[in-house]
Parts: structure tokens; sequence; C-alpha cells
């Protein structure tokens, strides 16, 4: 899967994204997740418990898809 249409997208379940309640950054394939990884401190209007949850789907969604992740702890995103 590459880019998904508008319809692809309302048409995945909640549980299809890093952050289900806000439907933000889906994780259908090893781009979507190297995309959610990318834009992780993007997403506005979330808790700290929230983004420990969508930290753990994309970790999941990352081994499914053969994505490596270096980062133990989305804390860790950015920093050099």
């Amino acid at each position: 899967m590459t880019r998904l249409s508008a319809h692809e997208r309302d048409e995945l379940p909640d549980s299809a994204f890093a952050f289900p309640r806000e439907r933000k950054e889906p994780l259908v394939d090893a781009r979507h997740v190297r995309d959610a990884l990318a834009r992780f401190d993007q997403v506005e209007g979330v808790s700290d418990a929230e983004r420990d949850e969508a930290w753990r789907r994309i970790l999941d969604a990352a081994q499914r898809f053969g994505v490596h992740v270096s980062e133990s702890t989305w804390r860790e995103l950015g920093r050099d």
C-alpha cells in the first residue's frame, strides 16, 4: 500500500491507527509506520498516556512490517 485515498482511510478500523481516538497516523504498511514515527511529535491534543499507547501500536506495527526502530521510548524521538 502506498498513499491512502480519503475513502480507504475512512474505511479503516480505529485499531489501524496509532492514535485511534483521533484517527491519526494509520499503520497499514512499512511506509506509514515510518511516517508515524517521523510525525509522532506533531500530533496535538493527546495526553502522554495516549502517546504511550500509540508508541506501543507503532512498535507492534514496526515489527510486523520489518521497520527498525532504534528508540526505546517516544521521548527519545528527535534526539541526536
